[in-house]
């Protein structure tokens, strides 16, 4: 095929000798598949600002941080560098988080080189060594949909046990290997301890895995592990290797207004007593 434009200096520079074919082209970047030496990979190029759809990237920025102060104080004004700088950290924290969490023992596309807004990186397949399916095109027995929903629910245990949240986790975005479920598309992970919509996002994600997969094993609809995992991870008490159970009960008991009331009107009245006390004594 002919190769994009975005690809050239890739090829000019001996990183790519040949673009193969079109893999796909989603709402934040198109993907082609291309040959590195003897090894067939991925290279994904990221879409500009201006030609992408997805359009909430500011709530998913909150805790990222910048380094560099006049980097950060242009990006905060919104200047034409400040974009291209916003543009440059937004990409760069999907080759973060893959490197990441490829350390951490999580199942996302190995990272092989990242340079002018391409992504290098390993090609998924199946087991005939075509480029593995997404989840959402498949079918699948009500055993295979369990097995499938507690490896990638141990998946987000290992993320968050190394700090990230996926944030846009669903069916779209999950490939079938010939050896199970693999994360992809990661530019909008999130933090987890220092973004305020953290734990808003990491439920939606296992909500998303749980509507999905409940689709042929209904029993999965009514688990709850978003709230068991963040109790347990708010607590210091998550680790990689947690089994979770998928219940979750709020312990938390109604408040005793009333003892309370008395509390505080006790307080008061034993107040008053020491400064009459305290008055009496100093005539």
């Amino acid at each position: 095929m002919k190769t994009p434009k975005r690809l050239e200096p890739l090829i000019d520079n001996g990183l790519i000798d040949e673009v193969l074919h079109s893999l796909k082209s989603g709402k934040e970047a198109a993907v082609y598949v291309v040959r590195c030496g003897t090894e067939t990979c991925c290279a994904k190029v990221y879409k500009e600002a201006d030609q992408r759809s997805f359009r909430q990237s500011v709530l998913y920025q909150e805790g990222r941080k910048v380094r560099n102060s006049r980097r950060a104080r242009a990006m905060e004004k919104g200047s034409r560098y400040g974009r291209k700088e916003q543009e440059s950290t937004w990409q760069n924290a999907e080759v973060t988080a893959l490197y990441r969490l490829s350390e951490a023992g999580v199942r996302v596309p190995r990272p092989l080189n990242f340079i002018d807004g391409v992504l290098l990186m390993e090609l998924v397949t199946d087991i005939d060594g075509n480029p593995a399916p997404r989840l959402n095109d498949l079918e699948m027995e009500p055993e295979q949909a369990r097995t499938y929903h507690r490896f990638l629910i141990s998946q987000i245990v290992r993320m968050l046990c190394d700090g990230l949240i996926h944030g846009d986790l669903s069916e779209y975005n999950v490939l079938v290997s010939s050896d199970g479920p693999v994360i992809i598309d990661l530019p909008q992970a999130v933090d987890a301890a220092g973004n305020n919509n953290a734990h808003m996002m990491l439920e939606r994600d296992i909500d998303n895995m749980a509507s999905y997969f409940g689709r042929f094993a209904p029993e999965l609809l009514t688990t709850a592990y978003g709230k068991e995992m963040w109790k347990l991870y708010q607590s210091g008490e998550l680790q990689p290797e947690t089994q979770l159970t998928g219940h979750f009960e709020d312990n938390a008991k109604p408040a005793d207004v009333r003892g309370v009331m008395r509390e505080i009107d006790a307080a008061r009245k034993e107040n008053e007593a020491r400064q009459n006390y305290k008055a009496k004594t100093s005539q």
